[in-house]
């Protein structure tokens, strides 16, 4: 590696967002936001507001491939997060180039964010590449973030109850991955993420907020697992403080477009909440 890094740093390989709320933009934002240096790498242009996603252009998988080679050979990464994978090439692509890096100590960070549905509804992961998510990028992962509907495509399992997410998260870390944090945004009631990680299990709780501005939740909540690793965090410890940071992001977050509007990233560092 080229040069002297004290700074934490952490890569991002994700689509982006032209509206700016989750993607790669929120995954920036919460690096930046937490003490971290940001790194991205494109894997999709999305044309998206807070609305709708209204066009998707794949970045071909050798462009892919030489934004890891570069970022990693230079800069290097603490961590690894990644986002919208929205075919089975560019899983392929993504997984080939992070085990050309297995001795980086960040890629053996890796959050996997497994991005199947915009919060506008709109698919960001085709049908064809569930399987190679959950065979190829899973048994990498430090740790999954999947919400509830993410959790019963990736094991074919209906959940509804308490006992049926801890069966999805055994059936998750079963598929390789060291943990998992089942999000319970989905259900009613406060939000209760459930982490596990092959020996015990814990719940991380907050409030809900009655709010519209939920656009890039899971992105940021990834991300900021992937910063806390970053920083030397033990995975356990990254996602209460990610768990900490969203939910305080959602409680300051303020209305942008028409739709599902962003969180605030910059909470703690924007005194007054902005008015629209």
């Amino acid at each position: 590696m080229a040069g002297v890094r004290h700074t934490p740093a952490a890569m991002t390989i994700a689509g982006s967002d032209s509206g700016g709320g989750a993607g790669v933009q929120a995954d920036l934002k919460t690096f930046a936001a937490l003490g971290v240096y940001g790194t991205s790498v494109l894997t999709a242009i999305t044309a998206q507001n807070t609305v709708a996603v209204t066009a998707v252009h794949e970045i071909p998988v050798d462009m892919i491939s030489a934004q890891i080679d570069a970022v990693v050979t230079d800069i290097g990464a603490d961590a690894v997060k990644t986002g919208m994978l929205s075919s089975s090439a560019i899983i392929e692509c993504v997984t080939a180039s992070l085990k050309r890096y297995s001795g980086v100590p960040g890629v053996r960070r890796l959050v996997v964010d497994p991005v199947m549905v915009a919060k506008s509804g709109d698919s960001l992961l085709r049908e064809e590449a569930v399987g190679a998510l959950r065979e190829l990028l899973l048994p990498m992962a430090a740790v999954v973030t999947p919400n509830i509907p993410e959790a019963e495509t990736l094991t074919g399992r209906t959940i509804v109850t308490d006992g049926d997410i801890r069966n999805a998260a055994i059936a998750i870390v079963g598929m390789g991955a060291a943990s998992v944090v089942v999000k319970g945004g989905h259900r009613e009631g406060p939000a209760t993420d459930l982490y596990y990680d092959g020996s015990s299990f814990r719940e991380f709780t907050s409030p809900r907020f009655e709010t519209a501005n939920t656009h890039g939740t899971g992105c940021t909540f990834a991300s900021a697992v992937a910063a806390g690793l970053a920083k030397g965090l033990q995975t356990e410890e990254a996602v209460g403080r990610a768990k900490g940071f969203v939910t305080e992001a959602i409680r300051r977050s303020f209305p942008i477009g028409q739709g599902h509007g962003p969180l605030n990233h910059f909470h703690e560092l924007w005194p007054e909440t902005p008015q629209q």
